[in-house]
């Protein structure tokens, strides 16, 4: 198992690469984390032969697995539409009995959920790869955190402990959070891992030495930093610095709040001639120049992001981009913003004026639609003209149901599902389309920047390289041949 001294420490990439390495041993490996609190989210196979909803981070970490992703891997997913709320999936569907539930009667009821998928994986694997979430060490969670200690101890976990030395204060936080877990807790911890280290790592001493005297515990590696690896981040906006050369492409992404789905862009971040920008103002979207490409994301929270766009006065300079033929992009969320209105009849998302630039209008329904399947693009003009017939495969995650206005201008189809529906539109040099993930495909790279996607089974082999070369000789083995009593 993968604990982090906190959020962001490199518990899921440590976890892929994990998996990675034992399966290239002659294993067979799953991945795990028992609740994902995430708005990236993957479409994979359900119960009963339907479909669902896991995080990102386990749906790479299956792959990596060279397994096919399912909900048992993430058996509880809760997706946050406001700060105080979010929208609770369970087994991949969801469930809005349990939204309202307080949070600590509402992991109670959760845990046997994660608890069976647990053990049925375990029984069904020569080895799990379990992640955690946040700290393991929360004092004031801690008895109702299913996340961390309590999946550990149900399968008699050997634990690794995670820390951002680059962040600072790395030995008092492995320190501390040894200490805080109950005596039985900390048998289970059998290695640290100091991660994105910049320097000498000969400085380091005698630091680690120090540490294995105070807890018993030895770290085990000392990873340098490596921003390149080429998975995509399980938490928030890549970085607030710019990725790629000031010369290139200059494609601006709206970060909302509600962001979703942004490890779709992971693709463009080192992308040759691209440089990509998250922007949360007028004031970022100005000094990045005159951008290239303005990307409105999918959204956990369409009319509030909405709404938040206007406020940051994002609107304008959106719809004067448009205007002088600049490229527009909306991808789910972002397609409806772009649309002439949002209706919600039934209290789904809330209704709003969209920013006009698609004429189409969006109607929200109760039943979220699931869908992963391969795409085709039509005809399509302009700026866009590239991506005329290209495959791909694409996922879908949406309330929204979208038609062109009546009455209204025409939109041209632009993108279609296997049945022949359109699912995405385009008027001019502004693209809605309802896919997620098209930037992963290499016809789709191709067609726009004539450049190939990094295969992500080289991703997943250059990190279980990296951890082989920095991990120390033999310890990846002894952990998993370690025994603990459940």
């Amino acid at each position: 198992m993968v604990l982090g001294t906190t959020s962001g420490a490199g518990k899921s990439w440590l976890a892929t690469a994990l998996a990675r390495w034992y399966t290239r041993q002659g294993l067979k490996v799953a991945p795990f984390k028992a609740q994902n609190m995430s708005n990236n989210a993957r479409v994979v196979p359900g119960p009963d032969g339907g479909l669902g909803e896991i995080g990102s981070a386990q749906y790479f970490q299956a792959l990596a697995a060279r397994r096919v992703p399912e909900v048992r891997m993430n058996p509880v997913l809760l997706k946050p539409e406001r700060d105080t709320h979010s929208q609770v999936v369970v087994m991949g569907a969801v469930r809005p009995d349990l939204a309202a539930v307080p949070w600590r009667d509402r992991s109670e009821a959760l845990w046997p959920f994660a608890r069976d998928a647990l053990r049925a994986l375990r029984d069904e694997n020569d080895l799990l790869v379990i992640e955690g979430a946040g700290s393991p060490a929360e004092i004031n969670l801690h008895a109702n955190d299913f996340v961390n200690m309590r999946s550990a101890r149900e399968v008699g976990a050997a634990c690794l402990l995670v820390t951002d030395i680059d962040r600072g204060g790395a030995f008092a936080h492995l320190f501390g959070t040894q200490q805080l877990l109950p005596e039985g807790e900390r048998a289970l911890l059998r290695g640290f891992v100091l991660n994105r280290f910049r320097g000498d790592a000969g400085l380091l001493a005698p630091g680690p030495q120090q540490l294995q005297q105070l807890t018993g515990v030895p770290t085990l590696a000392v990873l340098p930093m490596w921003r390149g690896h080429g998975l995509p981040e399980e938490d928030g906006v890549f970085d607030d610095a710019p990725t790629g050369h000031a010369g290139g492409l200059r494609i601006a992404v709206v970060a909302y709040p509600r962001i979703s789905n942004l490890d779709e862009f992971q693709p463009l971040r080192h992308l040759p001639g691209v440089r990509l920008q998250w922007v949360r103002s007028e004031a970022e979207l100005a000094a990045l120049g005159k951008a290239d490409w303005i990307v409105l994301p999918g959204s956990k929270h369409t009319s509030a992001d909405l709404a938040w766009l206007r406020a940051q006065g994002l609107d304008r300079p959106i719809r004067a981009h448009a205007a002088r033929g600049g490229r527009v992009l909306g991808v789910c969320g972002g397609l409806q913003m772009l649309g002439l209105a949002l209706d919600d009849p039934h209290g789904v998302d809330g209704s709003a004026q969209g920013l006009g630039l698609l004429p189409l209008v969006t109607r929200f329904e109760p039943q979220k639609l699931l869908s992963a399947t391969p795409v085709r693009f039509g005809t399509l003009q302009a700026g866009w003209a590239t991506l005329s017939g290209v495959h791909a495969d694409g996922y879908e995650i949406r309330h929204g149901r979208t038609e062109p206005a009546p009455g209204a201008e025409s939109a041209r189809s632009a993108l279609f599902n296997p049945r022949g529906e359109a699912i995405g539109w385009q008027h001019g040099n502004v693209l809605g389309l309802y896919a997620h993930g098209l930037f992963e495909s290499a016809a789709v790279m191709r067609a726009l920047f004539g450049a190939d996607v990094r295969p992500l089974e080289a991703v997943f082999d250059g990190l279980a390289d990296f951890i082989d070369t920095h991990f120390e000789p033999g310890a990846l083995m002894r952990l998993a041949e370690a025994s603990a009593s459940p």
